[in-house]
């Protein structure tokens, strides 16, 4: 529950439009959750629906660039990435030991990793949604000075 309050936070912090949690994903309201949001959970809006599919479905009907928080094969460095700031984008990230479930990889067309150089190339969820966040701010930063 602390790494979704943490999740709402940096999400406010880059004006994100919104947060999708799913499956067994706490929703707030939870004291767990805003303790760590410090009040983003209220001020981010947000949805939950029970599996990743419906969320992913729901997604792709309203023309969202699906983006796949992952190591894989084909998966390009985040700060390499070619997406556009008027672009409808969606960043799905997993479980931070399984990572995106394996019957979602399909429906996923672009995946980004965060460099990594020591021995474990594992981040927690609520960092690695801060340094993809991040990321995507740098990518976007002269459209946003526009």
């Amino acid at each position: 529950m602390h790494n979704v309050g943490s999740a709402f936070r940096s999400a406010d912090a880059f004006g994100i439009k919104g947060i999708i949690l799913s499956g067994y994903t706490p929703t707030p309201p939870r004291p767990e959750i805003s303790k760590t949001a410090l009040g983003a959970d209220e001020s981010v809006l947000w949805r939950s629906f029970s599996s990743a599919d419906e969320a992913l479905n729901e997604l792709r009907t309203n023309d969202y660039e699906l983006i796949g928080l992952e190591q894989t094969d084909n998966s390009e460095l985040i700060s390499d990435l070619n997406v556009n700031s008027s672009d409808k984008l969606c960043l799905i990230m997993g479980n931070e030991v399984s990572g995106i479930d394996d019957e979602l990889l399909p429906h996923i067309k672009t995946f980004a990793e965060i460099p990594q150089y020591g021995q474990k190339h594992s981040f927690n969820v609520s960092v690695a949604a801060g340094i993809a966040l991040f990321a995507f701010h740098e990518l976007f930063k002269s459209a946003l000075k526009a």
